[in-house]
């Protein structure tokens, strides 16, 4: 009789299952990048940075001092009025939304209806529908989505991010958490999308890393995330960070390359806070290196009257090279900034504590000194001045600012100018 060479069944299913089984354990055995990479080719897409979010609470960098000698409490109140958030509603800049939401928190609510409110300036970055009221339906949303994440649209049109990922790094210096509703043209989701799509979209070779190392550092170090793979597959650690950032000449950078050393500075901070997980041992001593010359340099470089120039980075030949047509705001930014990042700095770091006294003294009257309307089209920069000198009070903007209004309530209310004037022309300055 012939064989039946039929095959029962019951056997095809067991054979099916022993390859779905021996699937299932080969794809587990797989990185959750090699996954993505695979997945990603599959569907013809990107794959998402191989990232486990178990953090949605963005670290903060404290600062160290409370030292009323570099800033009253008086002169920082007079400072704050004016770079309070005295916003046109009417395009609205997301540029001078984020340098205030940085310093003024997403959770601070003004008295006076002139005043934009921290949960008004996020809700105006995040939700479209917000966006679009004030620019109206001609331009381009700023949020864009992607398949698996959103990208922010950046670049020197007035009506976008100034910069690549200073909208994150704004958003997480502000407090915003990664569960916070997201609002795009296409559907609704959170800021962790954001994140994801930033920490796909990354590359070595960017002209600005600046605010991506502050935002990857906000929102990674408390979780200890070290690294991940971007959207080329290509791993990505702190340690690539913080070299790139000290690659180049210190004159290169964003606001006269004063934002790098900021960014070194917070790195710091956050590897040391965080388990010293983020960097290696000999990354921390190169950045170390690096912020002792920067120190050395601001050292030699600073102005009897207590400013830092544009090119503090010439050390002691600055003033031989100082260029005769100096905007004067390009002071305002180097010894606004400088400022700053020394407030987060340990006293090693630091030059001479007159050289600290003599920039905050400085900076505070040229602030008061200079009229609203034009500080209004310099917000970007001034809102730095505000933000170092609280931070030299230990205390933050707002928190400073809710402890002085509750004794002066007629601080918001002045007649400075409400209108949103143009920023400077000058196109490196306008990318601060």
């Amino acid at each position: 009789m012939p064989r039946n060479n039929r095959i029962s069944v019951k056997t095809t299913l067991i054979v099916q299952c022993l390859f779905i089984a021996a699937f299932a354990t080969a794809w587990f055995c797989l990185s959750p990048n090699q996954q993505q990479r695979i997945e990603a080719e599959v569907r013809s897409r990107q794959p998402l940075a191989d990232v486990n979010f178990t953090n949605r609470m963005p670290a903060a960098v404290l600062p160290f001092y409370d030292d009323a000698t570099v800033v009253s409490d008086e002169d920082l109140a007079a400072v704050l009025t004016k770079v309070l958030p005295r916003f046109s509603r009417e395009k609205l800049r997301p540029n001078y939304v984020e340098h205030a939401l940085r310093i003024w928190g997403a959770q601070i609510e003004f008295d006076s209806p002139d005043l934009v409110s921290g949960p008004q300036m996020a809700q105006y970055l995040v939700n479209t529908g917000e966006y679009l009221a004030s620019w109206g339906g001609d331009v381009e949303p700023i949020l864009e989505p992607e398949p698996d994440g959103i990208r922010i649209r950046w670049g020197a049109d007035l009506t976008a991010s100034v910069h690549h990922d200073h909208m994150l790094a704004s958003m997480a210096e502000a407090g915003v958490t990664l569960d916070t509703p997201v609002f795009t043209p296409a559907r609704q989701t959170t800021m962790e999308q954001i994140l994801s799509e930033a920490l796909r979209d990354f590359r070595l070779d960017e002209r600005e890393t600046e605010w991506s190392a502050m935002a990857f550092g906000l929102y990674l170090a408390p979780q200890g995330t070290a690294s991940w793979h971007n959207g080329q597959g290509r791993r990505i650690t702190f340690d690539m960070l913080a070299e790139r950032l000290m690659r180049k000449h210190r004159k290169k950078g964003v606001c006269l390359g004063t934002h790098r050393v900021y960014s070194l500075m917070a790195l710091l901070r956050l590897d040391e806070e965080n388990g010293s997980e983020l960097l290696t041992a000999a990354t921390r001593s190169q950045i170390m290196q690096f912020l002792h010359g920067a120190r050395d340099l601001i050292i030699a470089s600073q102005d009897p009257d207590g400013s830092w120039p544009p090119n503090w980075h010439e050390g002691a030949d600055a003033a031989a090279n100082k260029d005769p047509n100096e905007k004067a705001y390009r002071r305002v930014i180097a010894t606004g900034h400088h400022l700053e990042w020394l407030a987060i700095a340990p006293k090693e770091l630091h030059p001479p504590h007159d050289s600290i006294v003599r920039a905050a003294d400085w900076i505070v009257q040229k602030t008061l000194q200079t009229p609203q309307s034009e500080i209004n089209s310099s917000y970007t920069f001034y809102s730095h001045v505000g933000n170092a000198l609280a931070l030299w009070r230990k205390t933050s903007v707002p928190e400073f600012w809710k402890k002085w209004r509750a004794d002066h309530p007629d601080a918001e209310h002045s007649d400075a100018a409400a209108e949103d004037s143009p920023e400077n022309d000058d196109q490196d300055d306008k990318r601060a």
